[in-house]
Formats: C-alpha cells, structure tokens, sequence
C-alpha cells in the first residue's frame, strides 16, 4: 500500500515539475523525501534501491567524460607541438592572478608604511626608498600584465588551430568510419539520426579539450588563491564552495535535460533540415513552383521549428529562473566574507594591504569556483555530446567480413549462384525476394524483367553484397559469397544504378568515380566518354572535362537527364570490372541513342559477365538470357525467342509494349 502511495506521489511530484520525470537525480530525491513515512524493514529496502538509482545517476553523470581521454588522444595524434603548447601556456597563466594580487597587497602596505613629503625632482623620487619600492612593485605588476596578455592571445591561437586541426581530424575519422557502415545501416532511421548528431558535434563540439585545458588553468589558478586566502580565513574558501554547489548540481540537471530535448528532437530536425532543402533546393525548385509546394513546405517547416521553439523556451527559462536563485546564494557568501575582512581591517587585524588582496582574491576565487563548477557542469553536456560523436563512430558494421577471404577467383569460371534466397528489409512484413533460385553464368548476358517491386534491384544489392540474404545463399565459383572480402568483391563488379549519382563535381571527375584511382589517366576519361557516347556532351561543354556540373555551385552547368546518364554509362566504361550490373541504364535515352549504347554495352560486356535491368524489350531482346520476375521469384527464364514462342509473362509484357508502337 505504501509502494502504491509513493509511487502516486512520485507522479504528482513529475506532473509538479514537467521534464524532470526519468531523470535518475530527481528521481533519487523524490524517493529519499519519502523514506521516513516507510516502515524501517520498507525503508531499508528502499534505501537499496535508491542507492542504485543513485549509483546510476552519478554513471549517467561520469560516463560521457569516458571519451575525454580519446578526444585528447584525436589531439595529441593530430599535433603533439600544438597540445603541449597549449598545456604550457595554460600552466604559466595559472600563477599570474595570485601573484598580481599579492603585488597589489605590497603596494598598498608600502605606501601606508611611509608616506612621502613633496618631492622637487624625479632624482628625489628615485632616491627615496618607499618610493622607489613601489616603483618596482608597479613594475614587476605591469611586467605580469603584459606576460598575462601574450599568454592569453597565444593560447588563443593555439587552441583555435588545434580546434580546427582536431575538427578536421575528426571529420576525416566520421568520413572513414562511415564508409566502412553497411548499406542496410545507413537505411536504418536510428543510424541517421545518430549521424546526424555526430555530424553536428564535429562541427561545433570538435575541441572540448580547449576548455577542459581551461578548466585545468583555472582549478591551479582557483588553488594558488584559496591557498592564500586560507591562511587569512579558513573558513571562507569552504563556505563559498558549499554556497556554489547547488548552481553546480543545477547546471548538471539542465544540462541533461538539455540533451535529453537536445536527443529526442533528432527526427524532427532532420525533418526540418529536409524541409528546408526541398523549399529553398535548386534540384526540386522546378516542382516546387510547378506544384506551388512552398507555402505547403514552410508550414511544415514552421510547425516543426515553433515546437522545438516552445520546448526550448520552457526549458530555458526554468534553467534561467533556478540559475538566478541558487547564484544568489554565491553572492551572499562573498558579501559575509567580505563584511568580515572589513570588520577586522577595521579593528586592525587585518591591513590595508590584507583588505585588498582578500577582497580581490576572495572575488577573483568566487568567480574561478562558480566558473568551474558551471564549467564542469557544461563540459558535462559537452561530454554528452561527445557520446554521440564516439557512439557512432563506434558502431560496427552488421556485414562478417572473413578474417581470411578467399582469394577471389580471376577469371571467373563458373559464375553467381542463388539458392533458395530470400530476403526482407528490416521492418518490413513483405519479402523482397524469396526462394529465389537462379543462376548468372560466366561471360554471359543476362537479362531482368518485371514489373516494379519484382526484387530486380534487390537481386544487384545482393550480388554485389550490400545486403547478405535473410535465407539461402548466394555461390560464386561454388563457394559462398561471404567467403570474399566485401571490398574486394566490389571493386570487381561494376554497378550503374538508375537512381546514379550526380556529382556536382568536373565532367572528368563525375567518369573518373568510376575508377577513382585512375582519375589522373586522361587518356582513359576520354576512351570511357568515347564509347559511352559522352563525348559530344563534354564537348558541348564550356570548360570541358574541367567544367563543374550541377547548379550547387556558382561555376556549375546543369545537363539533361539523357546527357547525365550518359556520363553514368561511361563510368561503367571506365571501371573494365569482370562483372558488369546496368539497372535500367537507358531510361532516359531516345531510341536511337539506347540501340547505339546497348550495341556499344554488348561489345563492353564482350568476355565479361552482365547482368542488365530494363523495361525496353528492345534492348533485353539482345541478351543471351532473360529471367522474368515477378513476387521476388523467377517465373520464366529463356531466350527472346523461346519465351515469346511459350506465350508466358513475358510474351504478355512483350506485347503490351509493342502494342504501344503500333
């Protein structure tokens, strides 16, 4: 019965304070408050488990600093100059506050210790002692002023090239790791939003070891004053640490609260990001205007951005409010101190001197303890960010790769076969393919036909092993496919995709993808455009092989459908693979251009294994073989001839297309 009151309690607590339900701080508190309504058997069964829960909040507090150490790590590999640099510039900073303070407290000692009469000449002054003491001691003060300025401008310099060095750095690892993902992981919406977050967390989070280092300068800066104002007033430097860790504890809730909102809203601002890109993209502005999409598109935009709006500011202004109140506890520490240092100055205790270097000291240590909590607190968030960062780059492909592949056979002697495969996109209730029984022998052409949603495209995932089947295997010389290393597999098989790439890129580059290690070889870019007919393009172009395609940037020159096409086949050209996969690679072609490319494409797949996809029989009629699919199975396989002759699906499809030239 209990149990049931605290948990009601806990939720009208939740409901009392929306946001802080699910944090295991809060949740903490909330069971503690009702510890002493609990009998004491209840109570220490209670107490265990709020000790957990507390065990929990203080890992889910620490556990983000864990990649501290490898962020230092990314910078100490990325310039070992540039990170020591920055260690010892912040070191000589640290001593200088203390020092000036103390300076200061000579200064104002000596002064008092002797005053001096008017004096006539600046030899006057240079010879009287008190004078020329404080002369020094404004000296030696303006000396660590300067030296306190070029550290700061140095350390400024330095740490904005490591952050950069280290942002780079760390893109470069995002990049290298993220092409290492498995195509199904980069389909899977949890996997995007996780890159989206690390994406953004390169870009402006890259070097919180810059401010870790800062923490560090100001804890030995913070140290050297606390020593001094200890041997003054011990109790002092404790009650001002007592007084600020309520704002510590404060800034360490919101900010997970922050990240929390900050997680949760992943989907939305992708959503958004899109939005954006579709109302405000040139590659859609032609349908955008065609449909009057706009006005549609910045609703949906608006929507979005004035919720996470509304939870952002309900979430600042709590932050706001607790902040101000439990800050106000930190001033009032200060103001005691520094009422009682005035007291005993005034009794004579204390001098002049001691008046200003406690009072200075004392207001320079209350801002250095408030800034490290707060900056601990913040590095926390950081930290959390960070999670996501080294999160994802922590993921590992869903792909076995062998730890010893076999040797990929060269040539290719027998040729691909799928036995009974089967295959189902995660999430999805219907089979892409299944019992799929088929066999691509070598050197051959082959050709798929069927209807959308066949499992054509599925069948070249699957051959090229950006997917492993559900069920069944796939044989390639008579050993499983997942006996070869994927990347060496791949560079073997060429694919154009109907749904190609269009690289804002040079005409030269947007071939050269398709042997990127031969991008130099000029001779081969133009042999490749040659017999993809892509030649006549370039050459219509202002720049050539060296002028940008696409409308993303300034220099770029846009080209049609058929022309962009045309530079896809030519990458086919370029890569010479053993195994060549076309997905529909003349769809956007006129007739006479398909029936020369594809002559030009049989005399490219000429000792080569092809696999062609298309709805032109025109084009299928030529291939050695066709397979009909239908429901992700082979209904029919044959020659042009003897599936028309079996007057099958094929034949029933062949006819509906020729019936539309008739």
């Amino acid at each position: 019965m209990s149990g049931g009151r605290t948990r009601g309690r806990h939720r009208v607590a939740c409901r009392r304070r929306p946001g802080t339900c699910g944090d295991p701080v809060w949740d903490g508190v909330v069971a503690l408050r009702h510890i002493r309504e609990r009998p004491s058997g209840a109570t220490r069964v209670l107490q265990s488990s709020t000790t957990e829960r507390l065990r929990s909040a203080t890992a889910a507090r620490i556990g983000p600093f864990r990649h501290l150490p490898a962020l230092f790590r990314l910078a100490w590999a990325t310039s070992r100059a540039l990170t020591l640099a920055s260690i010892g510039l912040r070191l000589a900073r640290a001593a200088i506050p203390a020092l000036m303070l103390y300076l200061a407290k000579l200064v104002v000692d000596t002064v008092v210790a002797g005053r001096a009469d008017a004096l006539a000449s600046a030899a006057d002054w240079l010879a009287h002692p008190h004078l020329r003491q404080v002369g020094l001691l404004i000296g030696a003060e303006l000396a660590l002023a300067l030296a306190s300025d070029l550290l700061g401008r140095a350390t400024t310099l330095v740490d904005g090239v490591l952050a950069e060095m280290t942002g780079n750095a760390t893109t470069l690892r995002l990049m290298a790791h993220a092409a290492t993902l498995d195509l199904a992981q980069f389909e899977d919406p949890a996997v995007q939003d996780g890159l989206e977050r690390a994406r953004r967390q390169v870009a402006w989070r890259a070097n919180p070891m810059g401010q870790l280092l800062g923490q560090l300068q100001d804890a030995l800066t913070a140290l050297s004053l606390a020593v001094a104002v200890v041997a003054f007033l011990p109790w002092a430097v404790l009650l001002l640490v007592l007084a600020l860790i309520p704002a510590f504890l404060n800034e360490l809730h919101f900010n997970r609260q922050g990240y929390r909102l900050a997680y949760q809203r992943s989907p939305d601002r992708r959503e958004g990001d899109y939005m954006r890109q579709l109302g405000a993209g040139a590659e859609t502005a032609k349908e955008i205007k065609l449909f009057g999409l706009s006005g549609y598109l910045a609703e949906r935009f608006r929507v979005l951005a004035d919720r996470a709006l509304r939870e952002n500011t309900r979430l600042a202004r709590r932050r706001a409010i607790a902040g101000g109140l439990f800050a106000s506890l930190g001033t009032l520490a200060y103001y005691l101190a520094y009422g009682v240092i005035a007291l005993r100055t005034a009794t004579g205790t204390l001098t002049l001197g001691d008046l200003t270097f406690l009072t200075g000291a004392f207001l320079r240590l209350r801002g250095l303890v408030e800034g490290l909590l707060l900056g601990l607190s913040q590095l926390s968030g950081q930290a959390q960010y960070l999670d996501d960062l080294f999160g994802f780059l922590a993921l590992a492909p869903r792909l076995p790769v062998p730890a010893q592949p076999a040797p990929f056979p060269t040539p290719i002697r027998d040729g691909f076969v799928f036995e009974a495969v089967g295959y189902r996109y995660p999430g999805a209730e219907r089979w892409a393919v299944r019992d799929l029984s088929l066999t691509i022998r070598a050197g051959e052409v082959l050709a798929l036909v069927g209807e959308n949603g066949s499992g054509k495209t599925t069948i070249v995932k699957l051959l090229a092993r950006l997917y492993d089947p559900t069920e069944g295997r796939i044989l390639l010389d008579g050993r499983d496919l997942r006996d070869y290393d994927p990347d060496v597999l791949r560079t073997r098989i060429g694919v154009i995709f109907q749904d190609f790439v269009r690289f804002d890129l040079t005409a030269g580059e947007n071939i050269a993808v398709g042997r990127i290690a031969a991008r130099a070889e000029a001779e081969r870019i133009e042999d490749a455009a040659g017999r993809a007919l892509a030649d006549a393009v370039v050459a219509r172009l202002p720049a050539g092989y060296d002028q940008r395609l696409g409308r993303r940037f300034e220099d770029g020159v846009d080209l049609s459908g058929g022309e962009w096409q045309k530079l896809a086949i030519a990458r086919a050209y370029m890569r010479e693979s053993e195994v060549l996969v076309l997905d529909e690679p003349t769809a956007a072609l006129d007739a006479r251009a398909e029936a020369e490319v594809f002559a030009r494409l049989r005399a490219l797949a000429r000792g080569r294994t092809a696999l062609l996809i298309s709805h032109r029989f025109s084009s299928v009629r030529r291939a050695d073989r066709i397979v009909v699919l239908g429901n992700g199975r082979v209904l029919e396989a044959g020659s042009h001839e003897e599936l028309v002759a079996r007057g099958g699906r094929y034949a029933e499809l062949f006819e509906l297309q020729a019936a539309a030239y008739r």
